[in-house]
């Protein structure tokens, strides 16, 4: 950390600090993650490294950008770009709510981001409003959001292939994670994107649940039963023995929930994302075409092609174009990505590099 002065800490969390720091070559505001273990912790590394991997992987306006990683006297850091505030701030400022366009252009954002990892055959698994970093906005208007805190992250295996059940924040979790299933997919982080979007509607929590059998009892009240399917992983699940739920048949609903204060595709979208079975969640690419996305959508798209058209230009009358900063399709980088070609200053770079993978487009 010779090339860093710390100002502050920003937050600690079971594997380590945040740390504010300064560049002291460039006068640049960074946050330093300092994890507690040495990398001789055969869990920590793992978990460093994946989410080190994943974050090369996904390099978008929307994730956070991860400027390096090294170690230092066995210790574990990853600097990131550093982003003032987080969702939860935003929440806390706004106990009633957002207004209305703020909700949609997050939630956008947001769709963006799950997007681009569920292309990467990627799910987050850990959306919440604390991983949810926003950047000052004008008065009136939003910020740019970036998803961050891959540590949870996994590349999903197999649909034969079962993977750890119990991840996430409880409030965000889907009906599925709750039951234990050990083979989910993509919907769970269109779960938690549905609960977000309540949240920044109505300024509170859309299922506080004080514990598993609690928040499933919470969330069956407003959307109805389980399916067939999930109630069998209910009795099977020996952490709900001798326990039952009430008669789900008559739930709130969300259109009662949420009658007049939502237009019809501002309800459709979250009924989309909220589906208690997974098989009917939207996907991301099903939300970015709703109309509720869709004119966002199609802004985005002119001005990505308006820009990509500016830059074809200037190659044709420039007569060359310069080439990009190391982020061609295949090619292995470093993971130091502050853009040296060096070494971590202060500390060895760590020396696994992975190939990008390719953008390829899915439905996810």
């Amino acid at each position: 950390l010779r090339r860093y002065e710390i100002i502050s800490i920003v937050g600690e969390g079971a594997y380590g600090v945040v740390l504010k720091c300064r560049n002291k070559e460039t006068g640049e505001i960074v946050a330093v993650k300092k994890f507690k273990e040495s990398d001789e912790d055969e869990i920590v590394r793992k978990t460093t490294l994946r989410e080190v991997k994943m974050l090369r992987a996904l390099r978008q306006e929307n994730i956070v950008n991860l400027k390096e990683a090294f170690r230092r006297k066995q210790k574990l850091y990853l600097v990131f770009e550093y982003v003032e505030h987080n969702l939860l701030e935003i929440l806390e400022e706004h106990p009633g709510g957002l207004e209305p366009e703020q909700v949609r252009n997050y939630v956008y954002q947001l769709v963006k981001a799950v997007g681009w990892c569920h292309q990467h055959n990627i799910v987050h698994r850990d959306i919440k409003p604390e991983n949810l970093l926003i950047s000052p906005s004008t008065p009136g208007g939003v910020g740019k959001l970036k998803l961050c805190d891959f540590g949870f992250a996994r590349q999903l295996p197999p649909p034969d292939v079962s993977i750890t059940d119990y991840v996430s924040t409880r409030w965000y979790r889907a009906p599925e994670l709750l039951l234990g299933s050990t083979h989910y997919g993509k919907e769970v982080d269109l779960w938690a994107i549905g609960c977000i979007m309540a949240e920044l509607l109505d300024g509170q929590p859309l299922f506080p649940g004080e514990s598993d059998i609690d928040q499933l009892y919470i969330l069956q009240r407003l959307l109805g039963p389980l399916t067939r399917e999930q109630h069998e992983l209910f009795l099977r699940n020996p952490r709900f023995n001798g326990l039952k739920f009430p008669d789900m048949r008559n739930p709130e609903t969300l259109e009662r929930k949420y009658a007049g204060r939502l237009p019809h595709d501002a309800l459709s979208f979250i009924k989309g994302l909220m589906a208690v079975d997974p098989a009917q969640r939207l996907t991301c690419s099903q939300a970015l075409a709703h109309p509720y996305l869709a004119a966002l959508e199609e802004k985005q798209l002119g001005a990505a092609a308006a820009a990509a058209a500016a830059g074809a230009g200037r190659v044709t009358s420039g007569g060359a174009a310069e080439t990009s900063s190391g982020r061609g399709p295949g090619r292995k980088a470093s993971l130091q990505m502050g853009g040296s070609s060096g070494g971590a200053p202060g500390g060895d770079p760590m020396d696994e590099d992975m190939p990008s993978p390719p953008a390829t487009r899915c439905d996810g």
